[in-house]
């Protein structure tokens, strides 16, 4: 690009990717989707769902159903980065601006802080029960809780030390994190079917946790269950649909993004989701009591070398989902503020600091606010973005864009396109009293918004799109060509 190193708007992790670096295969893309899907969180998520009242079957077909609608925003988006081989923040510069921009990629970047600071709390846990396990401290006597934090100083240690690894791989770059997922994948698939088959082998009748027994609370039903499951399942990866350019710019084709993707996403998050709602039902059956989480589960399996093992599989798990779906986004979106001061590593390294600062573990502290606030609440801002970023994309610029005016201060895109910023706010306000309600434990607002909030990413994308679409046909010569 000419005068490159003269542009305000562009440094070398900003910049187009060449075609001689776009070096990722469909194995890249699914070994990356592996990686980040076989987590905690996820495990967690579909036990999430039983508490709610679903049988096994049910809470399975919830998470496929959400993972495949998640997909066509992945794919689609994903096809501005293949094609055009610039991240998430520079393609948004095309619908909201070079200057509006910093309000999306902003705002996935603090959604991804707050994931990155659960991630790390989450690992860490798994450290602190090793080192309980290998005998460096009784955790019976750790009782002595910090001011101010809530934890105490073993397990703050234990946080710090965790994190401590994501500094290091940051530094190094994402070469590093495509290498860490490639090698990851196959451990991780292999140690998750091991957890089910312990499962399997643990209870007299394995027959037993394939039961068609519903729980729902009564006055509720199935479908009252699912949607908000459904909402909050697209939700889980809403973060990711946004930001999949930073990571297709580096695939070799539009078919190695789509195929990878397809392949590594929703059969993924299925199986694990699969393996942690059996695998919960079999602790019910083996301890007398259900057990979603598996760091604690992973404690109470008795021989100490089984519990090392496993929990250094749960680290290894944690850690390649934050830096690929975490990091990588944040970065670029903190680089994007300033790129000629803040580069990727910097960028990296300013989202490990605000993942401490935001004191994760009060995040996760309730499954229903997990759900309920965070996981539907961040989709109900992220789903209008999604929706017009893929509507300018792909209907009123039908996928044709000069690259380099992305990076022109005084071209097409400059300052601010308040179109889309009208339509970001309009988009968001008929979910604001349902995440209110939810948010506040209180019916501040009646009812009929809690059933809007129920669908908060559906409805954000609607409406963002058919508002963008209406809106730009008064904006005179949008196509670039």
């Amino acid at each position: 690009m000419d005068n490159a190193s003269h542009n305000p708007l562009i440094n070398a992790d900003l910049a187009p990717v060449s075609l001689e670096e776009r070096t990722w295969s469909s194995w890249n893309i699914a070994a990356l989707w592996i990686g980040m899907a076989v987590c905690i969180p996820t495990y967690m998520l579909a036990a999430g769902m039983v508490s709610q009242g679903m049988n096994w079957w049910q809470a399975t077909l919830t998470v496929m159903a959400g993972n495949m609608i998640v997909l066509v925003p992945m794919i689609l988006n994903g096809h501005a980065g293949t094609k055009l081989g610039v991240p998430f923040p520079v393609l948004a510069r095309a619908s909201f601006g070079i200057t509006g921009a910093h309000v999306p990629s902003i705002a996935r970047s603090l959604v991804a802080c707050g994931w990155f600071g659960i991630q790390c709390w989450i690992g860490g846990a798994a450290l602190y029960t090793i080192l309980g396990v290998l005998g460096v401290f009784d955790p019976l006597k750790d009782t002595n809780i910090l001011p101010i934090l809530g934890i105490t100083g073993i397990q703050f240690a234990s946080f710090l030390a965790f994190w401590a690894i994501h500094v290091v791989i940051v530094i190094k770059g994402v070469e590093s994190i495509k290498k860490l997922e490639s090698w990851a994948a196959p451990f991780l698939i292999a140690s998750g079917v091991a957890l089910l088959i312990w499962a399997l082998l643990k209870v007299d009748k394995p027959s037993a946790l394939f039961t068609s027994k519903t729980n729902f609370a009564e006055g509720s039903s199935f479908w009252k269950v699912f949607f908000p499951q459904l909402t909050a399942m697209v939700g889980f990866w809403a973060t990711l649909s946004l930001n999949i350019p930073d990571f297709t710019r580096y695939s070799k084709s539009q078919k190695d993004q789509v195929v990878g993707q397809l392949i590594g996403l929703p059969p993924t998050m299925t199986l694990f989701c699969f393996i942690g709602i059996i695998v919960t039902g079999a602790t019910v059956i083996i301890f007398g009591d259900a057990i979603w989480d598996p760091v604690e589960l992973v404690s109470k399996m008795g021989s100490p070398t089984v519990v090392v093992i496993s929990m250094i599989a749960l680290l290894i798990a944690t850690l390649s989902t934050n830096l690929a779906a975490n990091v990588v986004s944040p970065a670029n979106g903190f680089s994007n503020i300033s790129p000629t001061r803040i580069s990727f590593r910097f960028g990296g390294l300013m989202t490990c600091a605000i993942g401490v600062l935001i004191m994760p573990w009060r995040l996760v502290e309730d499954m229903g606010a997990y759900i309920f606030t965070w996981l539907i609440g961040y989709s109900a801002l992220l789903g209008p973005i999604i929706g017009i970023i893929l509507c300018d994309y792909f209907i009123i610029r039908r996928t044709k864009i000069n690259t380099d005016e992305l990076y022109d201060a005084n071209g097409p895109f400059k300052g601010v396109n308040w179109r889309a910023m009208i339509v970001l706010v309009i988009a968001i306000l008929p979910n604001l009293p349902g995440f209110i309600n939810a948010a506040s434990h209180k019916a501040i607002f009646p009812s009929f918004f809690d059933n809007i909030y129920n669908y908060a990413w559906f409805v954000g994308v609607l409406i963002a799109v058919v508002l963008y679409w209406l809106l730009m046909q008064t904006k005179p010569s949008v196509k670039s060509e």
